[in-house]
């Protein structure tokens, strides 16, 4: 497996264009985690209460903003734009949930569950079994074997599926919709789910904080149904239904690497500064932006900068297609493994896509 590539003004599989002469990113980086830190603003570190909550209000402002001139409305033309724009406002609920459960959102562990709670349960999360899981995820970040999620597949897995199982893994957009299949059943390869509280995931002294997560998760969608007998089930679909699915859409197109998602940026919360958030995640994500520039020079080539997006990140799409088109599996064997091509997956997709790109 090629362990050194050679760059020369190279744009690599995430659209990210890189340059200069020899670069191994296998090899140890020169540089040590403390340095990045240093190198980040003290005040970026500050968690500020009242400002995180501030934004829970404009997010939760717009929702019902939205909600409101859904109901108003109700036109086959008007519903399309709030499908998109309510899913979008899922996935900015997920990302301030998402710092509860990082506890970047406040210094209070009660006021961080609380919160938390309420916002990912409001889009069917399980909090506390998601929050558990992620940390395992930023814990091993780019593990193979003990990441939780984002996790490539062996070879050994791979190679028991059958044809049509590869076919519809990686073909859009099912594999941007498997999130609540995720938090069901995890990875491939993997046993538990983040509802049960005797799963691996968690540990004996977890699983009580698993159990209120799965509460709050069970009511909310039993309001759901309720409401679905209230106002009848097209409407709540329409409502609710499809912008949750749109906001896992949203959900699958994200990876380890800074994206520059146009004027979603702010909507969501600057959730594109990924690494330095994966590094940090304690650091509020209204630090990230000013985090991340300051830790650039000290990165250098292990900093992929994003591609500048317009007003709206269409060319996302075309690195998705790429990344599904050759990112299949990883080796069995190395302790570096790079991700491989299923060479007829990748003519059938290159076929099936070669009309939009």
């Amino acid at each position: 497996m090629e362990k050194e590539r050679k760059l020369k003004n190279e744009v690599n599989a995430n659209g990210v264009v890189e340059k200069g002469d020899f670069f191994d990113p296998a090899a140890p980086p020169p540089f040590k985690i403390g340095e990045i830190r240093a190198a980040i603003p003290k005040h970026c570190w500050v968690k500020n209460p009242w400002r995180s909550l501030s934004y829970v209000l404009r997010d939760l402002l717009v929702v019902l903003a939205l909600l409101a001139a859904a109901t108003h409305f109700n036109t086959w033309f008007f519903w399309p734009l709030y499908w998109v724009a309510q899913g979008t406002m899922f996935w900015a609920i997920f990302v301030l949930g998402h710092d509860c459960g990082h506890g970047s959102f406040s210094e209070s562990p009660l006021l961080n569950s609380f919160v938390g709670h309420i916002l990912h349960s409001s889009i069917l999360v399980p909090y506390n079994g998601w929050r558990i899981s992620h940390r395992t995820h930023h814990q091993n970040h780019g593990n193979v074997e003990h990441d939780e999620s984002w996790v490539p597949m062996p070879e050994k897995i791979y190679s028991k599926l059958d044809s049509s199982t590869r076919i519809l893994r990686f073909s859009l957009p099912l594999p941007m919709l498997a999130y609540p299949a995720y938090l069901w059943y995890r990875s491939p390869g993997k046993d538990g789910s983040h509802f049960n509280p005797y799963s691996s995931l968690f540990s004996p002294g977890e699983r009580k904080a698993v159990v209120i997560s799965t509460a709050c998760w069970t009511f909310m969608f039993g309001l759901l149904v309720y409401l679905s007998f209230v106002f009848g089930p097209i409407t709540m679909f329409k409502l609710y239904g499809v912008p949750y699915l749109e906001w896992n859409y949203l959900r699958g197109g994200l990876t380890t690497v800074d994206r520059d998602y146009g004027i979603f940026n702010n909507i969501h919360h600057d959730i594109g500064t990924h690494v330095i958030h994966h590094l940090f995640p304690q650091i509020p994500h209204y630090h990230l932006v000013e985090a991340t520039k300051a830790a650039k020079p000290v990165l250098g080539k292990y900093y992929r900068e994003p591609n500048k997006s317009g007003p709206i990140p269409v060319h996302l799409i075309k690195n998705l297609v790429k990344s599904i088109g050759e990112d299949h599996f990883v080796s069995d064997t190395g302790e570096i493994v790079y991700y491989e091509t299923d060479p007829q997956l990748k003519k059938f997709l290159a076929t099936k896509f070669e009309r939009y790109f």
